[in-house]
């Protein structure tokens, strides 16, 4: 049954992640927890007490992943009420760090994680929010010059 909060309680803030490796694949994980149980989505999670909104991202994603990223640009704020949970999702584009191993291994929060093609987004039944902030950090890689420049990153929207 889905958890119930007080419409008064404050909205829990998260962090969420656009990873993009140099070929221009996004990192998709599936949630092995509510909200969200069993779907395809960007890998993230809460900010702890006294934690920043980059640290908190680079921590989840080595939790979610076992990758180690570094945070290239801010791409907003996605508000998110569902399942009876609030959040305020601070998105990133990431990138990963210097001798990060490349392949994810799924842990923590995530049952799966994988790297997909832009074009392979919408079949795994990614929600159309979070498609929205792929699409997001996709144009700000090519901005930033961080995937190769005969990728394959358009969006197919």
């Amino acid at each position: 049954m889905p958890r119930v909060r007080d419409p008064q309680e404050a909205v829990t803030q998260a962090v969420g992640a656009v990873v993009v490796d140099r070929g221009g694949r996004v990192l998709l994980i599936r949630r092995a927890k509510a909200p969200g149980l069993g779907q395809w989505t960007l890998p993230g999670g809460r900010v702890e007490h006294g934690e920043s909104n980059e640290g908190a991202v680079v921590r989840e994603l080595a939790e979610e992943t076992s990758l180690r990223v570094r945070v290239v640009a801010p791409l907003g704020v996605v508000a998110i009420e569902r399942e009876g949970f609030r959040y305020a999702i601070h998105e990133y584009l990431c990138a990963l760090a210097d001798g990060s191993p490349t392949e994810p291994r799924a842990g923590d929060d995530a049952a799966e994680a994988r790297w997909v093609p832009r074009s392979g987004v919408e079949s795994l039944g990614v929600r159309a929010d979070a498609q929205t902030v792929i699409d997001r950090g996709l144009a700000e890689a090519r901005a930033q010059r961080i995937v190769d420049a005969e990728s394959d990153v358009e969006s197919d929207a």
